[in-house]
Order: structure tokens, then sequence, then C-alpha cells
């Protein structure tokens, strides 16, 4: 039977493309509202402080996040007078918690019991398995975004949702692929928490470093030289770059990288330009190792150390010196978050090369600099190390929701 044959059979059949050992039966297709009741919500008035002095947990749409059914941010609580003046209703625990407009298609299961805001459609299963609806409905988001009306406010009612076909196994077989998509949530969430801890852990161990509390001893034991503050315009050389003309096709055939503000962390682009185009414009070449630094535009301030040799445009600056370049780029990682505060307030203005040269810091002798950004990129290391486990689960994720559902 050929690979076509075989997939019209189990379209045919009510199966999905990938199942557990042990079930065979055909799935069974049904409408949402078959499944449980929908109940809606409401928010009390804002200006009676004494309704919010309750000890029930009451949510808006901003309290869940997208594609995470198990995380719910709970930090308001209302009392009974409350729900009693308002369309706000108390949900049972291990409903689903469907944001209906304002987000639409974001959806948690709630744990314990607690009231939403009048942006949900909550649904209360009685014949099946919530996180395999939870799930179910994760995978068919762009169905529930294809519900949404009205103009000013896109959303859906109750009656659209409880017309949501949704094709179900045994009881038994729901709660084996819940069960399986829950443990690949927890790994996710264990990754991420690691990746986080990493980053907390490099962001104190950066302050420490930079402020000259934690220390390197040479090679023999001994404490290295004091500290020197130095001008950045002093001991680095600045250029930027430019942008050729983009009426000229020519000019975008070639094969020179060109790096925007958008790609200095890329190992690759998708730019390039001829060596007329660099030749005819202010485009100018950029080495691997060289420091990238994002003038303005929406990555202002962002910095990285360049992983290709490529043209550059005038949004960002490229600094050279001939001391570590790598602690370079941590001093003023460190420094990002003042550097964009101090000369872009508000989102106004941007950086300039005069800006950067007239940048001071304190600067160890040159093999402290090494131990230190020696130090910091093993942290790198290891962060992106656990980046690429995360990204990995969660594309396994998704094609999971892809395959494990009819």
């Amino acid at each position: 039977m050929s690979t076509t044959t075989l997939q019209i059979e189990k379209k045919k059949m009510l199966v999905p493309h990938l199942r557990f050992p042990g079930f065979d039966q055909q799935w069974e297709q049904n409408k949402l509202g078959s499944l449980g009741e929908f109940k809606g919500g409401g928010t009390p008035s804002t200006t009676n402080e004494d309704h919010w002095n309750g000890n029930i947990p009451w949510i808006s749409s901003s309290d869940i996040y997208d594609g995470n059914l198990h995380e719910i941010n709970i930090h308001r609580f209302l009392n009974e007078a409350a729900i009693k003046e308002s369309a706000t209703k108390i949900i049972p625990a291990n409903s689903i918690l469907l944001v209906s407009r304002v987000g639409v298609g974001k959806l948690a299961i709630n744990k314990i019991e607690l009231c939403t805001s009048q942006d949900f459609c909550n649904f209360i299963p009685n014949k099946c398995s919530s996180y395999f609806v939870g799930y179910f409905l994760i995978s068919r988001k762009q169905i529930l975004i294809n519900f949404s009306q009205g103009t000013s406010i896109k959303g859906f009612t109750t009656g659209d949702i409880k017309t949501l076909p949704i094709t179900l196994p045994t009881l038994l077989e729901q709660q084996k692929i819940a069960s399986f998509l829950c443990a690949i949530d927890e790994k996710i969430q264990q990754l991420s928490r690691k990746k986080e801890l990493l980053e907390q852990y490099k962001k104190g161990v950066m302050q420490q470093l930079f402020s000259g509390k934690l220390r390197f001893k040479d090679e023999n034991g001994k404490d290295y030289p004091d500290w020197e503050e130095k001008k950045l315009g002093d001991f680095c050389t600045f250029f930027s770059g430019g942008t050729p003309t983009s009426t000229n096709q020519k000019f975008y055939s070639g094969t020179i990288p060109f790096i925007g503000s958008g790609n200095i962390y890329d190992s690759e682009v998708y730019n390039f330009i001829s060596e007329e185009a660099l030749n005819s414009s202010s485009a100018k070449m950029v080495e691997k190792g060289d420091l990238l630094y994002a003038l303005y535009g929406a990555n202002s301030g962002e910095l990285a150390i360049s992983k290709m040799n490529g043209a550059i445009n005038q949004a960002i600056l490229c600094i050279r010196n001939e001391e570590c370049i790598e602690y370079l780029y941590y001093i003023l990682l460190l420094n990002k978050d003042n550097i964009v505060a101090k000369y872009l307030q508000g989102g106004q203005g941007n950086l300039s090369a005069q800006i950067i040269k007239r940048l001071k810091y304190k600067f160890p002798s040159l093999p402290e600099q090494q131990k230190i950004a020696n130090f910091l990129s093993g942290i790198d290391g290891k962060i992106e190390q656990v980046n690429g486990e995360l990204v990995k689960t969660q594309e396994f994720k998704k094609g999971l929701l892809q395959q494990m559902f009819v």
C-alpha cells in the first residue's frame, strides 16, 4: 500500500499520525460544548478597595502566558461580597481558562478554585481530560483566532467555542497523551529555570568582577596591578558603515554578508552586497572578532562580537582595540542599561561614536582582562548549551502537537 493511501486511510479512520502502542481504537468526533459547561467572568469594582481584600484568587488575561498551560500569575484576591456584586464566578479547579478576547488563544488550567475577568470563556470539562483538551486547543490556536469577531476588541463568544469540533480517543489514551506532554512541559520549565539562574549568576558575577570586589590572582598566586581608568576613545578605534543605494539591484547580488543592527549576534545573514556596492557606498568591512555596537533603531545599545567577516551599515559602530576585546564587550554589556537610559531618554535620540568614545571605565592589566573574559565566556557557553537544549525541546513539543491530535 502506498504512503498516500495510508494517509487517506488514517484520515478516514480518525487516528493521529503519532500514537502510543497498545491503542488501536478509532477516535470519536465531538463538539466541545458536549463535553462540559462554560462559565464566564467579570471584574468587581476597582474603586471599592474592600472587594480586593479577600482570599479568593482573581486573574485577568495578562496573568496567563501564551502556549503555557501550567503557569498562572495569581496576585489579586477578592472577598465573597465582590463575587455577589459582580459578574465574576468561582471556577472549579482543573478547568480550562480560555481567553476569548484581549489575547485570544491563551489558556491555562487552574490547580485551585479562582475567579476570572470577563475576558475569559472558562470551560469546565466533565467527559474528558482537561489537559488533553488544553493541549488540543494549543495545537489548534489558529482556529480560535479565526473565531475572533468585532472591530475594536477581537474575540469570540461561548456560542462560537461550543461548536468547535474535537476528536477524542478513550479517556485512558487522553490521559496518556496529556501526561506525556505535561512531562515535556516540565522539562521545558526546568531548562528555562536553569537558563534563568545561569543568567542571574552571570549578572551577579559581572557586578562583582567589574567593581573590583572579586579579583583573580596571577599564576604565582600574587595580586595583579591596580586597575586604571581609561576613556574608550584613548585606546580604541571606531568606524560605522553605510547602505548602498537600494534601487540598484546589482549592488545586492554579491557575496559579501551585509550586517544590519538586527544581525550583529548571528553567524549568517540573508542579505549580501557586491564589491561594487561596497566601493560605491559608505559601507565598511568588519572582521570576525570585531565588537559591533548598535547605535540606533530597535536594537540601540545592543552589542556583540562579530561571528563573520562582512559589511556594516550606518546603524552599527565597529570597535577595535589591541587589548582584550571580550573584556570590553562584557563591561559595555554590564553598563548597557545605564548607557541607554542616559542617552536615549524616553526612546528619543541616538547613540553615536562620540558618545561611546567618551565612556570611561576601569581596566585591569591585560592578563587579568583575559582571565575575566575567559571566566564569563565559560558561563556564556553553559547558557548557550542550556538554551540549545531548550530550543530543541520546544521544537520537539511543537512536532508532537502537530502529530498527536486528529
